[in-house]
């Protein structure tokens, strides 16, 4: 064989060789994922997306890369419409990925079907934080309600925070036996209570704690633990008498997934928020699992409430979204009469 002969066959081989070795290093690297969400879960994600890794590795036996996307419900999903590419969408509410198969396609419409718990892994409920010591007073929804109380809402125009805020207010005075009008009522004076609309729960706690501002905050019972961590104890916690059970709905963003090929680590992302792995760091992070054992084990953390869901008094989040959410809903009729 000549010198030239030779030198071409080892420069294939090494080629090969290269080859082999950069397919093995795109391997072991694994998928990337995006989880889109909500402002106030990126904590829980944080430690949850480390054991979802970790599992990942033991099973598929290859890394994995989990980005992270935070804000308001309705902002992210209405990114991802626009193009974000996200595997999985991650809300505290189905309002948001019924919105996401309605505008875009990118999720079926029966995708709460395809999972658990209507596709909702963990809950949480709408609370009432109050100044140490509760000078005002305050125990329930009428009380925020009342001429010389102020209370922090995020904008139920574009978060899920402050769309439960206002169906728990609402929903509250029809479980205690009230008429819509009398729910109407009482909603427009809470909302009359409220000095600044953000766009997001990470934001209203900005403006209750740092900023001083209000004599409640209206929060997911969920956020309550790592605000005392984050700002010490400068508040109690008040359980209304009813209050909304805040469902957090996951999905494959299906038209995405298929397109990068990362189906199925997606699905096994949100398939393993039900181990009890999961459920343990949901429950750690101030989210009522759905896992009955494991949510008694932390009974002192979830005390017994009053909830309702909105299927039950609203005849779920679409409907819902309709008559009070929409342009010239009920909210903006309240806000109209309010500035009056």
């Amino acid at each position: 064989m000549s010198r030239i002969a030779s030198f071409s066959l080892l420069r294939r081989s090494l080629i090969g060789l290269a080859l082999v070795s950069t397919a093995g290093l795109a391997s072991a690297a694994g998928p990337t994922l995006l989880n889109v969400s909500y402002d106030v879960s990126r904590e829980f994600y944080k430690d949850y997306n480390k054991a979802f890794a970790a599992n990942w590795k033991k099973t598929a036996g290859e890394d994995i890369t989990l980005n992270q996307s935070h804000g308001g419900s309705s902002k992210q999903i209405r990114s991802v419409i626009e193009g974000l590419e996200a595997d999985v969408v991650t809300m505290n509410q189905g309002l948001d990925i019924d919105m996401l198969a309605a505008r875009s396609g990118l999720v079926p419409a029966d995708w709460a079907k395809r999972l658990p718990d209507n596709a909702a892994p963990n809950t949480s409920v709408t609370v009432l934080l109050v100044r140490k010591g509760n000078p005002k007073g305050i125990k329930d929804w009428a009380d925020v309600a009342k001429p010389g109380v102020s209370v922090v809402i995020p904008n139920p125009k574009v978060t899920g925070n402050g769309r439960y805020s206002y169906v728990a207010a609402y929903g509250a005075v029809l479980k205690a036996g009230g008429t819509p009008a009398q729910a109407r009522e009482r909603v427009q004076k809470i909302f009359a209570n409220v000095p600044v609309f953000d766009g997001g729960g990470r934001a209203a706690t900005t403006t209750f704690i740092q900023r001083n501002i209000g004599d409640a905050l209206a929060t997911f019972e969920s956020e309550v633990d790592l605000i005392r961590e984050e700002f010490g104890d400068v508040f109690d916690v008040v359980y209304p008498q009813w209050t909304i059970l805040a469902e957090n709905p996951v999905s494959v963003v299906d038209k995405v997934v298929d397109k990068k090929g990362t189906r199925k680590a997606a699905e096994a992302y949100l398939k393993h928020l039900w181990s009890d792995e999961a459920q343990e760091i949901a429950a750690q992070h101030g989210l009522r699992p759905r896992n009955a054992a494991i949510l008694a084990k932390h009974a002192k953390t979830f005390p017994k409430v009053n909830t309702f869901t909105i299927d039950e008094v609203f005849g779920g989040w679409s409907k819902a979204q309709k008559e009070h959410f929409d342009d010239g809903g009920i909210y903006d009729q309240i806000l109209a009469a309010n500035r009056k």
